[in-house]
């Protein structure tokens, strides 16, 4: 006799994450679709009646007929605000037992949205307006379906890009990348490609031995040997500008960024700039970023930097105080449910029931929840910065 109760239920989490002040809330999209798809199929109910043989046949009518679109209404902080504990995120009124289904799923995709959001908002913070984040975690996520949803939340955190291409598809968020070192390790010498392959815009000189002569021209300014650089490494990014003269982008850390990367990639976007093109800048995937940045960034003043190689806050933090010369940096861990990084904890809370407050107790006082149908106001100052949230009773009268 509890199908008609009319139930209130607020999802919210008691702590910032990262041992923060803020978390960002995400996942209300994901919410509403799940809400106005929710439904039992024939072959759930089949499968619920084969594990739970004796329960009344009207049990069944009734999840057969269930539509929570129908008879639910969902409040919600907009998607990507900046929140806080207690604060009810989302407030859900309908049918009790209606309610009480969504629960799992809707703690499940903000839960993990909003973590991800939160991490990408803390780098974006910790490295400023000035520099761009690349999304580079996708190998790394917990499974494609997290992985996905981290490409989408990380750029609702404030990242710039992402190297997963499906989610630029879906989303719409710009795709970044760049060549991989087995691209690099494919390259054994000059010949594997035709070294006298030509640029389109200008087929008068080789393009190989153009570059080759500039490598000549600045092996003993970079103070290197040029018989020291790798020339398959050479080829490789020969022939990538060959592929991208207009986006060139190489990773310079197959072998040695100094004694062979630096000049190859030097040597190549000069000889692609006597054909017209600019090339964007290079990569540094391993060893110390820092120092590495610092002995590029005479000869790198007007190109991109990326960085990465396990990114985190406190690498970003000692790059800005050493004054690197790094731009970009591409990000490439998910992780974010791990000992290190906990996760944001939303539960999801019945406060009312047919108009009458509800409150669970507990010996651990940060598990009580508020009792009742709440409205959140975000009050500002004059000067339009946000002072509070103020959380009271719908009943109450709003704040002026």
């Amino acid at each position: 006799g509890k199908m008609e109760d009319k139930a209130v239920f607020d999802l919210f989490f008691r702590k910032n994450p990262f041992r923060g002040e803020f978390a960002i809330f995400a996942g209300l999209g994901e919410c509403v679709k799940f809400l106005n798809n929710f439904r039992f199929s024939c072959s759930d109910i089949a499968y619920l009646q084969e594990i739970l043989p004796n329960v009344d046949q009207g049990f069944w009518e009734y999840l057969s007929q269930l539509d929570a679109s129908q008879v639910v209404t969902m409040s919600a902080i907009p998607e990507g605000y900046v929140v806080f504990p207690k604060v009810p995120l989302i407030r859900l009124e309908g049918p009790l037992p209606v309610i009480q289904l969504l629960e799992t799923t809707f703690l499940n995709l903000i839960n993990y949205a909003s973590l991800v959001a939160t991490n990408a908002a803390r780098f974006r913070i910790t490295a400023g307006d000035g520099v761009q984040l690349l999304e580079f975690g996708l190998r790394r996520a917990q499974g494609p379906d997290g992985g996905l949803s981290a490409s989408k939340y990380c750029y609702i955190g404030g990242f710039d890009g992402t190297s997963n291409v499906l989610a630029g598809k879906l989303f719409g968020i710009p795709v970044r990348g760049t060549h991989a070192h087995a691209f690099v390790n494919s390259f054994s010498s000059l010949d594997d490609v035709n070294p006298e392959a030509v640029l389109p815009q200008q087929p008068k000189l080789s393009f190989c031995q153009l570059a080759m002569s500039w490598l000549t021209k600045i092996s003993p300014i970079l103070n290197i040997l040029e018989h020291e650089t790798n020339k398959g490494e050479l080829k490789a990014f020969l022939a990538y500008a060959y592929a991208f003269p207009r986006t060139c982008l190489c990773l310079l850390d197959t072998y040695s960024v100094i004694k062979s990367g630096l000049p190859n990639f030097l040597a190549v976007a000069l000889a692609l700039n006597e054909y017209g093109y600019r090339a964007i800048g290079v990569r540094l995937d391993s060893g110390d970023l820092a120092y590495l940045s610092r002995k590029s960034c005479p000869w790198m003043k007007k190109f991109t930097v990326v960085a990465s190689n396990d990114i985190n806050e406190e690498t970003l933090i000692s790059l800005k105080e050493q004054k690197h010369e790094i731009n970009s940096f591409g990000i490439g861990t998910h992780l974010v449910t791990c000992q290190k990084q906990p996760a944001l904890g939303c539960v999801f809370k019945l406060v009312e029931v047919n108009g009458e407050p509800r409150m669970k107790l507990s010996e651990d006082v940060g598990k009580i929840n508020l009792p009742g149908k709440k409205s959140v106001f975000r009050l500002y100052s004059e000067d339009g910065l946000a002072i509070l949230d103020l959380i009271q009773l719908c009943s109450e009268k709003p704040p002026e």
